[in-house]
């Protein structure tokens, strides 16, 4: 069964920001600001993609998506970022409506539309663990006879944390919140042109048969002042901490997140 990923990378969509901007260059500008990007980067290397790497299921595809305006260099480091990992596919697209481009790459990079899928969005702030795809895989087969009486069925692995990396080191709080964008999966039937893209991540439940695993952290949320999710008036604030040793022996565990390396990474911003 095809797993393919969806990662927005800084791309300017029509739609889906909760920030408002009074035009397009606005939007843009603090998109591709330096500071911005230089920690979406240093998020991105060292939070996001260790546990990608690490998969101990590989065979999964993870699309990327840019937008056709990012600058040059910046293309350019993300392309370098990726280039050992086969799994990733970049795909550059102009300004567009928010799902239904994100629909369009999920099903352009689909291998057989005839054979069910699996699939999951993170953001560039995101992370899942290094097994997330085979218990994805696993999970799948264990609910296949749920999943045959319908064209979609939601697979949540909803334990993890939230995290804000840092030159300090990694604070974070457990988090156990359904629903939420890392480590939420969807699978498709055969012949189905819908994706996890269709549907808002926090109303699954309302349009599909869900299954909630709880048994092992799964999934990291990024927190910081970025956040689209924390510009709204509806965000939610969370007290983080500064993990410890046992905390940051978990996420090497977990996500093949070195703490050390997030700690140089950021005290260079």
């Amino acid at each position: 069964m095809q797993v393919i990923g969806l990662c927005r990378f800084s791309y300017p969509a029509v739609g889906g920001f909760q920030v408002d901007f009074e035009d397009f260059e606005e939007k843009l500008a603090y998109l591709y600001a330096p500071a911005r990007m230089e920690e979406r980067f240093a998020t991105f290397e060292t939070i996001t993609l260790p546990a990608l790497r690490a998969q101990t299921d590989p065979d999964f595809t993870l699309v990327v998506v840019i937008g056709d305006s990012l600058p040059d260099h910046y293309r350019a480091r993300l392309e370098t970022l990726l280039a050992d990992m086969p799994q990733a596919v970049i795909q550059s697209h102009p300004p567009a409506q928010h799902r239904p481009i994100m629909k369009q790459i999920i099903n352009s990079v689909r291998v057989d539309s005839d054979a069910p899928c699996l699939q999951f969005r993170m953001d560039d702030d995101d992370a899942v663990a290094v097994d997330f795809v085979a218990r994805l895989r696993q999970v799948a087969g264990d609910v296949s006879d749920l999943a045959a009486r319908d064209n979609l069925l939601a697979i949540d692995f909803n334990r993890g944390f939230i995290v804000r990396p840092g030159a300090d080191g990694i604070a974070a709080v457990e988090t156990a919140a359904p629903y939420q964008t890392a480590a939420l999966a969807m699978m498709v039937a055969p012949g189905s042109r819908q994706t996890i893209m269709n549907f808002a991540h926090h109303k699954l439940a309302e349009k599909m048969t869900t299954v909630t695993v709880t048994d092992s952290i799964m999934m990291l949320r990024g927190h910081n002042d970025y956040n689209d999710s924390r510009q709204g008036p509806s965000a939610k604030s969370h007290k983080l901490t500064r993990m410890d040793a046992a905390g940051e022996a978990l996420l090497r565990e977990r996500f093949a997140i070195d703490a050390d390396t997030v700690r140089r990474a950021f005290s260079a911003l």
